[in-house]
């Protein structure tokens, strides 16, 4: 007998991308036992990179960023139990308990429970007029807010120039709304780009009529009983109609505290997805995993906040979980789309020791550059040049001559072979 056909109940906790891709690809490979999608939030399964993009732009009706409509989960004899979060589980009794009071027994588990946006703990940091952006609810409710702030007139004060803050910004800019971007560090995605990359991204949004603050964080916002101003750590009071805080994901775990699975800046998983205790498997957001630069190098634990991985990793453990064993080895990947600008970057490097480019960032048109470790090829960003995704990827962890990496007369293609 096969282990799937063993498997009497398969839960799977957080109906996000992770979570719908798990439930797919179960049903793909044949499972056709009870299968249940927890979800706390009671929208179905949505996208969210069109979040911070489309949705606040007014050019995508929030609804079109489900993944699928409600009669393929029945079609899929998916239970749905949304609106209902995880608040609790036990790994040794395998049962989740649901806010409410209901159990759900278990035989195979996936904890897919994403991430929660980092509130900001400062004076006036309850005030009407301050919006976070992580879930559909909130885009909806910013969307509307931004578009009256558009009409009146009027400021939005954006903290933190992350994927969020910068992606907020251009959607501002594009509405016409002045924007005030607050940043702690030296620019704009310096954790995952660099300080290099990070200095060109600032000059695009200053190009674009962004007030940067950069090096500040913030120590208040001011107003009576909606936000009128923001004040920075500098000591800046900037007016405001409207402010949104982007400063980060927290893993959503709280509920597996005393469940026996280990956390670790999330959850603690192995190459294929299980977690430490046996039949629980976790991904996605909450999923902290051991992660192998292609063409060998250090292993080291990584959480990615990015939809591919999500998406991808969904599919690995649902396989996995079914028992087909195999490593999820994935070459990272990730856009983001701010103004005219689509930025795909490939691979993982929090260091390098050289920054390689193909094409000229200063003339303004689209180019390359590869984030170099020891020689070898750690990750790859590319700037308006969707064309190039694929060798790029195919890149990652070879050893190349900078030179030709920099050539553009010698094709991509022909180095990723």
């Amino acid at each position: 007998m096969s282990t799937a056909a063993r498997i009497g109940t398969i839960v799977v906790v957080g109906a996000n991308i992770a979570g719908a891709s798990a439930v797919e690809m179960v049903r793909r490979e044949g499972y056709d036992g009870r299968l249940v999608l927890v979800g706390a939030e009671p929208d179905l399964p949505y996208e969210r990179p069109p979040l911070s993009k489309d949705v606040l732009l007014g050019t995508m009706p929030p609804e079109h960023a489900y993944l699928r409509d409600a009669a393929f989960y029945r079609e899929q004899h998916v239970e749905l139990r949304l609106g209902t979060p995880a608040i609790a589980l036990d790994a040794v009794a395998r049962r989740v308990r649901l806010d409410g009071g209901d159990e759900l027994p278990f035989d195979r588990l996936l904890i897919a429970s994403g991430g929660e946006a980092r509130r900001l703990s400062v004076p006036g940091g309850d005030l009407a007029g301050i919006s976070y952006l992580r879930t559909l609810p909130e885009a909806r409710a910013l969307a509307a807010q931004l578009s009256a702030v558009a009409s009146s007139g009027g400021r939005v004060a954006i903290v933190g120039a992350g994927f969020i803050g910068c992606e907020v910004a251009a959607a501002c800019r594009a509405l016409g709304i002045d924007v005030t971007l607050i940043e702690a560090l030296a620019a704009p995605m310096e954790r995952v780009l660099g300080d290099e990359m990070g200095a060109r991204l600032a000059s695009v949004h200053r190009a674009h009529g962004v007030d940067l603050r950069l090096g500040e964080g913030v120590a208040a916002f001011h107003g009576v009983d909606r936000v009128e101003a923001v004040e920075t750590t500098g000591g800046a009071r900037i007016a405001c109609a409207a402010a949104v805080v982007g400063i980060g994901v927290r893993p959503a775990i709280d509920w597996l505290e005393g469940s026996g699975v280990a956390p670790g800046d999330g959850v603690l998983a192995d190459a294929f997805c299980e977690t430490t205790a046996s039949g629980i498997f976790a991904a996605g957001d909450v999923a902290n995993w051991p992660y192998t630069p292609p063409g060998g190098g250090n292993t080291e634990r990584v959480r990615l906040e990015h939809w591919d991985n999500a998406l991808r990793q969904g599919e690995a453990a649902a396989r996995n979980l079914l028992g087909r064993h195999v490593p999820f080895t994935p070459v990272p990947y990730f856009w983001s789309d701010q103004y005219d600008l689509k930025l795909q970057y490939v691979g993982y490097a929090r260091t390098w020791d050289a920054l390689v480019y193909r094409g000229d960032p200063a003339a303004g048109g689209p180019y390359a550059a590869f984030y170099l470790a020891e020689g070898q090829i750690r990750a790859a960003l590319a700037v308006n040049r969707t064309h190039d995704l694929v060798p790029l990827k195919k890149l990652i962890g070879k050893r190349l001559d900078p030179a030709l990496l920099a050539d553009e007369s010698t094709e991509l293609r022909a180095l990723a072979r």
